[in-house]
């Protein structure tokens, strides 16, 4: 497939119409076990809408909806875990292998004023190790979790990134 170009990646608010297609997102077996750090049950579509409310009414969290040729290919957020800023960023599967969770990222980071700004990813998620250091994002560290999507304890990479991608 064809690059896309920055223009068909477009970021917007989310609306609560986006929460229904970001719940049939998350529902595929196979991004949630790439993601790793998942719900407990992403089939309980009550604790998915109750979490997203909470998302949305928080204004301390930057969260967009990643629009793509007219639909919605995922989300981006930026809140506070572990006491770091942190960014992170769920594509649908039918969207990935296009480049838009680079150009998404890219496209969000203005947004996110701080730095260091930290992302982690599953040290086996090839794909979004790479958008992250496309970004400008560096290893800066590694943690280790239980993962509800694979059942079982996960190493993940930290990234960071600094001013002008440097850190600090």
């Amino acid at each position: 497939m064809d690059p896309i170009t920055y223009r068909q990646v477009q970021l917007r608010e989310v609306t609560e119409n986006d929460l229904h297609v970001f719940f049939d997102q998350q529902l595929d077996p196979s991004a949630n076990n790439m993601a790793a750090f998942t719900s407990k049950d992403p089939s309980d579509r009550e604790a998915f809408m109750k979490h997203w409310n909470s998302i949305l009414e928080n204004e301390n969290i930057i969260k967009k909806t990643i629009y793509y040729n007219g639909k919605v290919a995922g989300n981006i957020s930026n809140f506070v875990q572990f006491d770091n800023p942190e960014v992170s960023y769920w594509i649908g599967k039918q969207y990935w292998g296009k480049g838009i969770a680079s150009q998404a990222l890219q496209k969000f980071l203005p947004y996110v004023k701080v730095r260091p700004l930290y992302a982690r990813a599953a040290k086996d998620n090839i794909a979004s190790i790479r958008v992250l250091e496309k970004c400008g994002f560096i290893i800066s560290g590694e943690d280790k979790g239980f993962s509800n999507a694979r059942g079982e304890e996960v190493e993940e990479y930290i990234f960071k990134l600094g001013i002008n991608g440097e850190l600090f």
